[in-house]
C-alpha cells in the first residue's frame, strides 16, 4: 500500500509539473516578476535572430540553435530582437531580407523565422523583447513609412550628399503623418494576433515574449515635436495594450540623450499607465565620451559619464516606481579594430561597470532590473579587409551601415567569460 501511495504521489507531481503553464513576465511596482519572484537578468541584443530562423536562403537554423545554446550556457536569459525590417531590398545599408516588403505585405519566410526563433527560445526558458519599429535607417522604420506615404526618397545618411541632419529632419515628419501611424498600427495588429506555426500559440498568449517595444530609439527629432512625440508614445502603448493584456510594453528610448537632452521629457514618456518600464542606452563613442584614437586613455571618462547617466535615469525610475533596463551599450576593441585577434580589455572593463550595478540592484531589490549588451555575434565571422556587410556574409551584431565587428561580441572573446561570471552573480 505504501509503495502504491508513493507511486501515486510521484505520478501526481509529474502531472502537475507537465501541466504547469510557463509564466509571463509581469511588473509589480519597481520589479519584474515571474511566478511571484523578482526577475533580474543578463541579456543581449540579437537583432537578426528571426532572419537566422528563416527557412529561406538567408536563414541558418543550425547557426541559430548553436547561438541560443551558447547564450543559455553563459546565463543569457533575455534577448532583444528586431521584429523585421521594412522596405524594398535594393536600398543601400538596409537589413535584408525585409519582413514588410511594402506596407502590409509580408515575407512569409521571415514570419516563419520569427516563429521558429520564439519556439527555440521557449525550449531554453529564454524571453524576447521585440522592437516593432526603428527611428534609424538600417531597418527601414520611420523613413520607410514616410516614403510609402508620398514624402519622397529617404535621404540615407550613408550616401553622399545626404547628412545625418538631412535624415533626422526627414524622419521628424513621422509623428504627424496620420497614414504612417495607421499603417504602423495595422502592422502591430497583424503581428500580435499571429499564431506561431511551431507552438500553435497566438503571439498574444506566448510567455516567451516578454515585451513589445514601440521602437528602437524613438526620438522627437526636434523640440517642436515634443507634444506629438508624447502623444505617439501614449497612443501606441495604449493600442498595444488594447490588443494584448498579457505582455509588457516599453518605449525603447535611449534616455535623455534621445529626448533632446530633456530628463523631463524622458520621464513623461514613461509615466503613462500603458508603459510598464523604462529603458536607457549608452554609446560612449557616438556621444564623444570615448576617444577612438586613445581608447585606454579615455576609458575612465566614459565610465564616469556612464555611471552618472545611469544613476540619473535610475532616480527617475525610482520616482515612477517602475523597473528600468540598460538595454543597449557597447564599446569597440582596444584599438578600434575589427579583427578577432585584437583584445577587448577596455570593453570588458566597461561592461564590468554596468554588470556590477545590475548585480548590486539585484541583491538590494532595486529598480535596475537587467541589461542587454550590444551585441551578440557568437560564431559569426566578419570578412578580412572588408568594412561593411555584403549579401552572403554572416550576420553580426553590427547592422549593415556599421563596421562589421565594431561592437560585436564573438564566441572567442574574453567578454564571454565575463558575461558568464556576472550572469551567475545576478540574483534571479
Amino acid at each position: 500500500m505504501k509503495r502504491f501511495i508513493f507511486l501515486f504521489v510521484v505520478i501526481l507531481l509529474f502531472a502537475n509539473c507537465q501541466n504547469k503553464k510557463p509564466a509571463f513576465v509581469k511588473v509589480s511596482g519597481k520589479n519584474f516578476m515571474i511566478d511571484g519572484k523578482p526577475y533580474y537578468f543578463m541579456g543581449t541584443n540579437f537583432w537578426y535572430g528571426a532572419i537566422l530562423g528563416s527557412k529561406g536562403k538567408d536563414g541558418n537554423r543550425e547557426r541559430l540553435i548553436k547561438e541560443l545554446d551558447l547564450m543559455k550556457s553563459i546565463g543569457i536569459s533575455n534577448v532583444r530582437v528586431l521584429l523585421g525590417a521594412d522596405g524594398a531590398v535594393d536600398q543601400p545599408f538596409l537589413v535584408t531580407p525585409t519582413l514588410q516588403t511594402a506596407a502590409g505585405k509580408y515575407n512569409d519566410d521571415l514570419l516563419d523565422g520569427l516563429d521558429f526563433l520564439l519556439s527555440e527560445m521557449s525550449k531554453r526558458q529564454m524571453v524576447a523583447v521585440i522592437f516593432l519599429n526603428n527611428s534609424w535607417e538600417w531597418s527601414g522604420g520611420y523613413g520607410q513609412y514616410l516614403n510609402w506615404n508620398g514624402y519622397g526618397n529617404i535621404p540615407n545618411p550613408h550616401v553622399e550628399p545626404n547628412t545625418w541632419n538631412d535624415f533626422q529632419k526627414f524622419v521628424s515628419q513621422y509623428y504627424n503623418c496620420n497614414k504612417c501611424l495607421e499603417q504602423f498600427k495595422n502592422h502591430i495588429k497583424f503581428i500580435v494576433e499571429r499564431k506561431n506555426n511551431y507552438t500553435g500559440k497566438n503571439y498574444a498568449d506566448d510567455p516567451t515574449i516578454m515585451t513589445w517595444e514601440i521602437g528602437n530609439e524613438p526620438r522627437p527629432f526636434g523640440k517642436e515635436n515634443f507634444q506629438s512625440f508624447k502623444n505617439y508614445i501614449n497612443e501606441i502603448s495604449a493600442y498595444i495594450k488594447s490588443l494584448d493584456k498579457n505582455h509588457l510594453v516599453t518605449t525603447g528610448s535611449e534616455g535623455a540623450i534621445g529626448s533632446e537632452d530633456s530628463y523631463e521629457l524622458f520621464e513623461e514618456i514613461h509615466a503613462g499607465k500603458d508603459v510598464d518600464y523604462l529603458t536607457m542606452h549608452i554609446w560612449p563613442k557616438n556621444w564623444s565620451w570615448l576617444d577612438v584614437k586613445d581608447i585606454q586613455g579615455s576609458l575612465q571618462k566614459s565610465i564616469v559619464n556612464t555611471l552618472d547617466y545611469m544613476h540619473k535615469h535610475i532616480e527617475i525610475a525610482r520616482k515612477l516606481n517602475k523597473p528600468i533596463v540598460m538595454e543597449e551599450f557597447g564599446l569597440p576593441r582596444d584599438f578600434h579594430g575589427y579583427s578577432l585577434t585584437e583584445k577587448t580589455t577596455c570593453r570588458d572593463k566597461y561592461y564590468k561597470t554596468v554588470f556590477d550595478l545590475v548585480v548590486l540592484h539585484s541583491i538590494s531589490n532595486d529598480v535596475l532590473a537587467g541589461n542587454n549588451f550590444w551585441a551578440f555575434s557568437g560564431s559569426g565571422r566578419n570578412v578580412a579587409n572588408q568594412i561593411y556587410w555584403k549579401k552572403g556574409d554572416d550576420y553580426l551584431g553590427d547592422p549593415p551601415g556599421e563596421e562589421q565587428g565594431l561592437n560585436s561580441v564573438f564566441d572567442s572573446d574574453s567578454t564571454i567569460d565575463l558575461i558568464k561570471k556576472y550572469a551567475s552573480l545576478i540574483q534571479k
